[in-house]
């Protein structure tokens, strides 16, 4: 039976080539992709195996080959484009063994595919690919040289094409229904673990016919004084009047993502977070005027920070980063970022999470887009939802 891929074989055909033509810019042969966004980008793999060691293999003038452990390579079999034969699994003694690693079964991969003298990339610096890992490959491909090609593909990610944006928009979707359902039933006594369940349904479920994938970050939803630091998630306590909570969610549909974010206040809030969030609300409208072809990821920065100066209010950090097809534990891509010392020239097609989250000594407020470039013109926010401070008394 046929397997039936997310995106058409002329969209996997033309990753491949953008990638064969980074790989020869750099004097590559081979390439050793671990990144299991990255794999599943080139070939479509699609499954929760990550957690043990797998690659894509990708030659200048071959198929790639997906490698991996033998029970994973049904689902390999089951997801990617190429022919069966170019799936080829390590049996389970190699798995989370003090005596052998898989990187050795790589090696001897690497030979039979008649890659033993090239110059081959590898992903050094991305979660996947261990400092162990890269000690055994070197000693197991011996008669090649190692390079590090990390973000390599993910730099040829950074345009969507036509198909990824449909996906894009799904996921956007998704975002719109979760955020109005946080907000919607957040109240003073409902337990903060019911509510992040109830939003974890609603993107399982999807928007009309696109079902909802699991995110690459799970809700991040803290409440009161622990919402001035960024990344924390749920517990089982009770909202309570008089503090503001705000939730950093994303839909997904088929891996693809578009983070939202916004901040609910129970209650009368204190009138410094009504003037924060109206000085936000216009920094992020200076950043979207800014966010047009040619101009440079800075020039976004730049405009949302001489906003917030205006209100007297001192940002630093990166306030964005490119996003669209990812696996935990980070949406993000790893690329460029949207702050004052990037200068990566804007294309069509590009996609940020465009992310100026302010962490306050008492509160945080977190309001948020989704942004792609546009041909012509500021970018394009994938989610419609209301850009304010919502207020619930």
């Amino acid at each position: 039976m046929a397997i039936k891929t997310p995106f058409s074989q002329a969209e996997y055909d033309r990753r491949i080539a953008l990638t064969r033509q980074a790989m020869s810019k750099h004097g590559l042969d081979a390439l050793i992709v671990t990144d299991p966004s990255n794999q599943a980008w080139l070939t479509g793999y699609d499954g929760w195996s990550f957690y043990v060691h797998q690659a894509v293999i990708l030659r200048l003038d071959a198929d790639p080959v997906w490698w991996g452990r033998m029970q994973d390579t049904a689902g390999a079999v089951r997801t990617v484009w190429m022919k069966t034969d170019s799936v080829i699994g390590y049996p389970d003694h190699f798995v989370q063994s003090t005596q052998c690693h898989p990187m050795e079964h790589l090696g001897s991969t690497l030979k039979a595919l008649g890659i033993n003298t090239a110059n081959i990339g590898v992903e050094m610096d991305n979660y996947y690919y261990s400092a162990k890992a890269h000690a055994v490959l070197i000693d197991a491909a011996k008669s090649s040289t190692l390079h590090d090609a990390t973000a390599l593909v993910n730099w040829c990610r950074a345009v969507k094409s036509d198909e990824e944006l449909i996906f894009m928009k799904r996921a956007a979707k998704i975002s719109e229904r979760m955020m109005t359902l946080a907000i919607d039933r957040a109240e003073p006594g409902l337990r903060k673990n019911e509510l992040v369940g109830d939003i974890q349904q609603a993107g399982t479920y999807g928007v009309d016919e696109h079902w909802g994938d699991y995110a690459a970050i799970v809700p991040l939803t803290p409440s009161g004084k622990d919402a001035t630091a960024p990344h924390l998630t749920w517990d089982g306590e009770p909202m309570k009047s008089g503090e503001a909570t705000f939730f950093e969610l994303s839909g997904c549909y088929r891996r693809y993502h578009a983070p939202l974010c916004r901040t609910v206040y129970l209650g009368k809030p204190p009138q410094s977070m009504v003037d924060t969030s109206n000085a936000l609300t216009e920094g992020l409208e200076a950043g979207l005027q800014a966010a047009v072809a040619g101009n440079r990821t800075c020039d976004i920065a730049n405009a949302l920070h001489q906003e917030l100066s205006r209100a007297g209010i001192e940002r630093s950090n990166r306030c964005g980063y490119p996003i669209g097809l990812s696996y935990p534990p980070d949406w993000g891509e790893r690329t460029m970022s949207l702050r004052d010392i990037d200068t990566t020239v804007l294309q069509p097609g590009m996609t940020f999470h465009f992310m100026p989250g302010l962490w306050m000594d008492e509160w945080g407020l977190e309001t948020t887009e989704t942004i792609l470039i546009k041909p012509t013109g500021p970018a394009e926010t994938l989610c419609d939802f209301p850009r304010k401070l919502f207020i619930k008394h």
